[in-house]
């Protein structure tokens, strides 16, 4: 039985390698017929957040500059919301809903659109995405909750999202990493290149110390690839040989026949003596003592 098509239709079916913002701006203008589409201003009240938007951070600075601007001019774009069990749930214009409530508007021009929670999901990812709003992190919670959702092969999310295997594989790897490193990323103290160095190490407790470090000495990207390094591949110490039995047989006959304390060591012997008239000795049994005229 063959696979049934996706609803996305035409319209958000076809926006691979396009711009989710001219699908979205074409529902908004009622240019696009593929959906079922009703104008009206909706009480702020009833109004659920995407239950499947990525984006966690957003910057306040920015959201209550929008907020001014609503409270003077309203909004102008209409926010895209789907019938839910009560009241509507958000499918896109989260910073325009939180920046309404900020400038204390009871209502909002909205449109109603007949999406289904596939369409949800994907147009929440799909949006924050192509307009690089999302951190490493949320980027990749938000590929995890499709594949979760909808048993995408990485392959298949990546030609949905139009983003590379290997760019939808690098950002799921990173979900492996403890949480506090995790949040590293989302709070801007590193960046992706730091974190995917350290998925090198195996030890939790050792990325943690690796990244607070980086954090701490302000590291560059290549400098924690370096510091990974190293504590993968410790340099080895040179063991020194083993000491011969040979040798200390050695030793044994020189301080016998020479009564004093000898060590032989690697191309060394050493003899000790007592004073002058215990060297003078040592150099009468090596024959190096000089003969008087």
């Amino acid at each position: 039985m063959a696979k049934k098509e996706s609803a996305l239709g035409k319209g958000l079916s076809a926006i691979f390698g396009e711009s989710i913002d001219e699908v979205l701006e074409g529902i908004q203008q009622g240019a696009n017929e593929e959906y079922r589409t009703q104008k009206s201003e909706l009480p702020l009240a009833q109004i659920k957040p995407n239950p499947y938007q990525p984006r966690k951070e957003f910057d306040e600075d920015k959201l209550q500059e929008l907020a001014d601007s609503i409270a003077l001019h309203g909004v102008f774009t209409p926010i895209l919301v789907k019938q839910a069990v009560q009241g509507y749930e958000l499918i896109s214009g989260e910073r325009r809903l939180r920046a309404s409530k900020l400038a204390g508007k009871e209502y909002i021009p909205a449109i109603i659109v007949d999406f289904d929670d596939q369409q949800m999901m994907e147009i929440a990812l799909l949006e924050n995405v192509q307009r690089e709003d999302l951190n490493a992190i949320e980027e990749a919670l938000g590929y995890e909750k499709l594949i979760q959702r909808f048993a995408y092969t990485q392959e298949e999310l990546a030609r949905r999202v139009g983003k590379s295997r290997e760019h939808v594989a690098n950002l799921l790897r990173l979900l492996k990493l403890p949480p506090a490193v995790q949040n590293y990323v989302v709070t801007k103290q590193l960046s992706m290149g730091h974190v995917r160095a350290l998925l090198a190490l195996k030890d939790a407790s050792r990325i943690e110390e690796t990244a607070q470090a980086a954090i701490r000495l302000h590291l560059s990207v290549r400098a924690v690839e370096t510091m990974v390094k190293n504590i993968n591949e410790p340099k080895q110490k040179t063991l020194k040989q083993e000491r011969s039995v040979q040798m200390d047989a050695i030793e044994h006959r020189l301080q016998g026949k020479f009564q004093t304390k000898v060590t032989v060591d690697d191309k060394t012997i050493i003899f000790r003596y007592q004073g002058t008239q215990d060297l003078n000795r040592l150099l009468e049994l090596l024959d190096c003592l000089e003969e008087e005229l």
